[in-house]
C-alpha cells in the first residue's frame, strides 16, 4: 500500500510505515499533476503539510485515496467535510507540534522585547562603525517577568502558551468561545507542579488588558480578527504575535498601528500572501519574522510522522 507525503514526512515516520508494510513515496508533485500521480501509483494514503491544497478535485478524482493526513492541527487547505462525506478519512495531529509553537511565541516575545529583530540585521552591516549609537538604540527593552499576556484561542497550543508564561512569572489571561475554564498544569524538572485555573473572558476585554497578544485560532473566513477597531482597544505599547494563520490579523492595520506607536512590536509566522508575504512586512524594523516554522522543529516532526503512522495503521488494520 502506498502512502504520497507530499510535503514531506519525518524519517521516524516513514521507518515506522515501512516496517508495517507501506510504501512511503516524498516525491513531491506539483499541485496541478497531483490527481494524475495519485491514480497512476493508486496512492491510498496522501499526506500533506500546508502546502499541498486537498480540495474537490482531488476528492472526487482520486478513487483509490482511503486516507487524507495533515501533519499538523489545522486543516484548512482540505476539504474536510467534503472528504468524510465521500468515505476518506481525514485525520491530523493535533498535539504533536504543540510545545513547538507555543515556544517559537516566546522567541519572537523575546526578540521583539529586546529588538533582537533590528539588531541582528543592523549590526552585521554597521555594529563595526555604529556601536556605540546602537547600544543607545536599544537601551529601552522591557522585561516579560510580571506582564499580562492575553491568549485568543485556548486549544493545544494556546494552553501550552499559558504553562509556558506562568513559569515566566506572567499573568494570563484568554479568550475562547469554546472553552469556558483550561486547568493548566505547569509541570517542573524535579517531578513538583502546580495547577493553574484559567478563565476565559469576552474578546475585547482580553485585547484591552493585555501587554501582550498571542493568537491561536483558525483560519478567519467572516474577515479579521484583529483589525484596526481591535488596534484601536489595546493599550499602547502591546506586542502582538501571530503564529496560527495568515489573514488573522489585517497586516495594513498592523503596520499602521507600528508606526503610530500604538504597537511597540509584532511577531510574525504567517502571514496573508504566503508563500509571497508583502515586501512592506518583511521590511519592517519592528517585526519579528519567521516563515511559518511553528512545527518545524526535530522534536514535533518526529511525534507528527510517529502519530500519522499510528493513525493510518490503526485505520487500514495494519499490525
Amino acid at each position: 500500500m502506498k502512502v504520497l507525503a507530499n510535503d514531506g514526512l519525518d524519517q521516524s515516520g516513514i521507518d515506522a510505515l515501512t516496517e508495517k508494510g507501506f510504501e512511503v513515496i516524498t516525491t513531491k508533485v506539483p499541485q496541478e499533476f497531483l490527481v494524475e500521480y495519485i491514480n497512476e501509483h493508486k496512492i491510498r494514503t496522501l499526506l500533506v503539510r500546508s502546502a499541498t491544497q486537498v480540495r474537490k478535485d482531488i476528492i472526487d478524482n482520486c478513487p483509490s485515496l482511503d486516507i487524507i493526513g495533515r501533519g499538523g492541527v489545522g486543516m484548512d487547505n482540505i476539504d474536510v467535510d467534503y472528504a468524510r462525506e465521500k468515505g476518506i478519512h481525514v485525520i491530523n495531529t493535533p498535539s504533536a507540534s504543540s510545545e513547538s509553537v507555543a515556544e517559537l511565541v516566546f522567541a519572537h516575545l523575546f526578540s521583539g522585547a529586546r529588538f533582537l529583530q533590528d539588531s541582528n540585521r543592523k549590526m552585521p552591516l554597521v555594529g563595526d562603525t555604529e556601536f556605540a549609537s546602537l547600544k543607545k538604540a536599544y537601551t529601552a527593552g522591557i522585561e516579560l517577568r510580571g506582564k499580562t499576556i492575553g491568549i485568543v484561542g485556548m486549544g493545544r497550543i494556546g494552553q501550552e502558551v499559558a504553562r509556558i508564561a506562568l513559569g515566566l512569572g506572567m499573568r494570563v489571561i484568554a479568550a475562547d468561545n469554546n472553552v469556558g475554564k483550561a486547568s493548566i498544569k505547569v509541570k517542573f524538572y524535579n517531578n513538583q507542579f502546580i495547577n493553574v485555573d484559567i478563565e476565559t473572558e469576552p474578546l475585547h476585554d482580553v485585547i484591552k488588558h493585555s501587554d501582550f497578544i498571542t493568537l491561536h485560532v483558525p483560519a478567519q473566513k467572516g474577515g479579521y480578527m484583529i483589525g484596526k477597531n481591535e488596534f484601536e482597544m489595546m493599550k499602547d505599547g502591546v506586542a502582538v504575535v501571530n503564529c496560527s494563520r495568515g489573514g488573522v490579523i489585517d497586516e495594513a492595520a498592523l503596520i499602521e498601528a507600528l508606526d503610530s506607536g500604538k504597537v511597540k512590536f509584532a511577531g510574525l509566522d504567517v502571514f496573508i500572501n504566503e508563500p509571497t508575504p508583502s515586501k512592506e512586512i518583511l521590511n519592517h524594523p519592528k517585526i519579528s519574522l519567521t516563515p511559518h516554522t511553528g512545527a518545524s522543529t526535530l522534536e514535533a516532526q518526529d511525534r507528527i510522522g510517529l502519530s500519522l503512522a499510528e493513525q493510518i495503521s490503526s485505520i487500514l488494520q495494519i499490525h
